[in-house]
């Protein structure tokens, strides 16, 4: 069955292409701020890991990069939809989280930090490119048909197979920008509706509003592809 019924969350990283190691020169840049020191890294929270970082404990680092590189990946090529764009962007992210390292503030989650410095080093890369990013300080005002309760079934829970995920795909892409932002940093990411509105610099209801806009169009999408293909389907038989 090409569309299983499934109320679970959404799980979008099948259709994503994996995350590199990390690119020698970051690790080289982190291994530069003192020497690796033995540590259980794994019990240790973010912030820790952070702590232990500034203060010179390279492993820190990596058990940070380890944990995070991922969900910022797929980010970057769901947002980007270009490979080369987004490694660029990812390599430069995680440079500058190690050049920030200093002015990380704990009582801020680094999740939320990191995608923070992520978003401004795509926002900075697209004005330099002579992108349009007005939309990136929009707001949009909810809608009560497109509020539609946010624990429905989701279109990633509805696809399966690659070519439900090239549907996906072309759907994501098909979104506003500011909407794709919000979905992916909420859905992809993992964070919470105030940690992206944190992210993307808008009030928590606007990014809820945009997370919700974006499921809704994204059900709406592939709720009409699959019901084309099933009238195609008929059509030939």
């Amino acid at each position: 069955m090409l569309w299983p019924a499934s109320d679970g969350p959404f799980d979008v990283s099948y259709a994503c292409e994996s995350a590199p190691t990390a690119p020698s020169r970051v690790l080289r840049a982190a291994a530069s701020a003192g020497p690796v020191t033995v540590a259980r890294m794994d019990e240790l929270d973010d912030a820790e890991l952070m702590r232990r970082y500034a203060a010179g404990d390279a492993r820190a680092f990596e058990r940070l990069y380890a944990r995070h590189r991922g969900a910022l990946h797929r980010f970057l090529v769901r947002q980007t939809r270009d490979a080369e764009f987004a490694g660029d962007l990812f390599q430069e992210t995680w440079s500058k989280v190690i050049a920030y390292r200093h002015r990380y503030e704990s009582r801020a989650q680094f999740r939320t930090f990191l995608f923070h410095v992520a978003r401004n080093c795509w926002l900075d890369a697209l004005r330099a490119r002579g992108r349009d990013v007005t939309w990136a300080a929009a707001t949009i005002e909810p809608d009560d048909a497109m509020l539609a309760d946010p624990h429905a079934r989701g279109p990633e829970s509805l696809a399966a197979g690659a070519a439900a995920a090239e549907r996906l795909r072309a759907a994501l892409a098909a979104l506003p920008d500011a909407q794709r932002e919000a979905f992916l940093l909420h859905e992809e990411a993992g964070l919470t509706i105030d940690e992206v509105a944190s992210v993307t610099n808008v009030g928590a209801e606007t990014a809820k509003s945009r997370v919700r806009y974006a499921l809704a169009k994204l059900r709406a999408a592939l709720a009409d592809q699959r019901d084309a293909l099933r009238a195609h389907g008929e059509t030939a038989a």
